[in-house]
């Protein structure tokens, strides 16, 4: 799985950082999953190789605006470009009264069914290579944390369980093994069943606004890699500047250090935090702040930035692919 960073800055923009976005790349390279909406979200996407129309899911963490505030937007542009898959938006309740109120009053009409799944009552969403759960997280508004877990690491046909229930060599078997369910001789058989599995599933947790991360301790149990929070050093939230409801640098790396956490990446910085160095505070404080409680793979994300976890559960930088499509600033698409 992949992960492209759409926006790494808390609360507002910088000149470098847009605010929250995270994008998800299926392993088959055909779909992804979009993780926070904030303001903008869709003009990085210009920036990308990703498309609305291979957007198979939106799942946002809280209802501040810095997270969602592209929202209405995203949608809207969607349906300019012809989109009409349904799509599924899991989120806090109070986002599907929003999105909707906002298309209404804006009279904006989409071509496609937008399907909310609340995230206060999620026990499990899943696609076929995904499945995905939800943890409550501790912020000034109800914020959470997706759980993201393949389903299909690298599969292999059960071929003497196949035999043993006379299911007939041939296109059954290839259904069965692409992950699609069949009827066969009056039986349903589950694609599942029939799937052995030959190592571990890839697991990442993407958690959104906390001052806690010991609350994602269950949530991480075998997972290769944490994307979490550090809008601060401790340094300034012990100075009493720092808004409540936010995790410092030293916070969420002496979490990953205590449950040995393979790979730690750290996003949603105050903007504050310069990239430049020695004008004033600058992003390095927040990397040695971490390094000084965490011996695992450290990361500090970086707008249009994308990573890679790999098979072996090892995270590597994939080397950056910016574009720019001309034709998106021609008036090619239907007038507001």
């Amino acid at each position: 799985m992949d992960l492209l960073f759409l926006g790494t800055s808390s609360g507002a923009p910088t000149g470098a950082r847009n605010v929250s976005g995270l994008g998800l790349l299926e392993d088959s390279g055909k779909g992804w999953y979009l993780i926070d909406c904030g303001e903008a979200t869709q003009h990085q996407l210009l920036r990308t190789p990703l498309t609305l129309h291979g957007l198979r899911a939106i799942f946002i963490t809280h209802v501040h605006g810095d997270h969602c505030y592209g929202l209405p937007g995203l949608l809207a542009s969607a349906g300019m470009a012809g989109r009409q898959e349904p799509l599924d938006i899991i989120a806090p309740t109070a986002i599907e009264g929003w999105v909707r109120a906002t298309l209404e009053m804006s009279q904006s009409w989409l071509p496609y069914e937008l399907n909310f799944h609340p995230t206060e009552s999620l026990k499990e969403w899943h696609s076929r290579l995904l499945r995905v759960e939800a943890t409550r997280l501790s912020h000034r508004v109800p914020s959470w944390a997706y759980t993201f877990t393949e389903t299909r690491p690298d599969p292999r046909l059960n071929v003497e369980k196949l035999d043993h229930d006379g299911v007939p060599r041939g296109p059954l078997w290839g259904e069965l093994m692409r992950g699609h369910n069949v009827e066969h001789a009056g039986r349903f058989l589950r694609s599942e069943d029939y799937l052995l599995f030959t190592r571990s599933p890839q697991r990442i947790v993407i958690g959104g606004d906390n001052d806690c991360p010991e609350l994602l301790r269950d949530a991480c149990q075998n997972a290769q890699l944490l994307v979490h929070e550090a809008t601060y050093t401790q340094a300034v939230a012990d100075a009493g500047k720092a808004n409540f409801g936010h995790s410092t640098a030293a916070t969420v790396a002496a979490f990953a250090e205590s449950i040995q956490m393979p790979n730690l990446v750290l996003m949603h910085f105050s903007a504050r935090y310069q990239s430049a160095p020695n004008r004033g505070q600058s992003i390095e404080d927040i990397r040695a702040e971490a390094g000084q409680h965490y011996s695992g793979q450290l990361i500090l994300a970086e707008d249009l930035m994308r990573l890679r976890l790999n098979k072996t559960g090892q995270v590597e930088r994939v080397e950056r692919h910016v574009r720019y499509d001309a034709r998106a600033s021609k008036t090619n698409q239907p007038d507001g």
